[in-house]
């Protein structure tokens, strides 16, 4: 794989990542439309290990306070909802990680997870948001969210801040803990991917610089991107897209 093809995905996924339009799904159209060969999950695990780099940066005085805070009551309660939002996720991807392998090999299937999300993100408009707290069900239910989001084409940040939305959450709290609930996932799947990487020659040392730093420097300015126009109450707008993208995508 060229350099430049890596690069391109890079900033694909970086853009994607957290924008709510679905990385995983728009990767799999890249690869397509780019005349790409997929390499496999290795090359998007190092996507999103740059990725991962964003939201700690974006997020860093947030990460700070925890880490300094871990003593505190709120700091721990704070801890036990993200891992119970996580679970779901790890629990599903890793019992079905051979089927959700194959979706990414089907544009189709990309497609038609596009609409699903696209739909998602336009009835997210009709919310009110208030100022609740979070609660082991809440944290349940935002992390139900996430684990439907393992499949190409359904939008993590665009199921998790939905349903923090649906559940009464204000649109800067519930981009909040889903960009932190995004951490354990990343990490968790960056690691699996580092340890796989040992005996993996396939990728020479430069492809790997570019893979990270391409998706972890778009990451960033698409984080602050989107903060923006949640706080302009424009999330819908990905809906519109999502829903074209994934038609074209469906009969192409």
């Amino acid at each position: 794989m060229e350099i430049i093809d890596v690069v391109l995905l890079g900033i694909l996924q970086g853009l994607t990542e957290f924008l709510p339009v679905s990385s995983s799904g728009h990767l799999v159209l890249g690869q397509y439309l780019l005349g790409i060969k997929s390499p496999g999950n290795t090359l998007e695990i190092l996507f999103h290990i740059g990725t991962l780099g964003s939201v700690i940066l974006v997020f860093f005085y947030d990460i700070k306070k925890i880490v300094l805070t871990l003593n505190e009551k709120p700091t721990q309660k704070l801890l036990i909802f993200i891992s119970i939002a996580t679970l779901p996720a790890m629990i599903i991807g890793f019992v079905f990680r051979h089927k959700i392998n194959n979706l990414f090999e089907s544009v189709n299937s990309v497609g038609y997870a596009l609409c699903v999300t696209g739909l998602v993100l336009i009835f997210s408009s009709r919310f009110n948001n208030n100022d609740r707290k979070h609660s082991l069900f809440s944290s349940a239910m935002i992390g139900l969210a996430q684990a439907v989001a393992i499949i190409p084409g359904i939008s993590r940040s665009g199921m998790t801040i939905t349903a923090s939305l649906f559940l009464g959450f204000s649109p800067k709290e519930s981009a909040k803990f889903s960009f932190l609930l995004s951490i354990p996932i990343i990490f968790g799947a960056g690691l699996l991917g580092i340890l796989g990487l040992q005996n993996d020659n396939t990728f020479s040392l430069s492809i790997i610089l570019a893979a990270f730093f391409s998706s972890f420097l778009v990451g960033i300015l698409a984080l602050r991107a989107l903060l923006k126009l949640l706080e302009l109450g424009k999330f819908y707008f990905f809906g519109i897209y999502c829903i074209c993208t994934g038609l074209v995508s469906i009969f192409i």
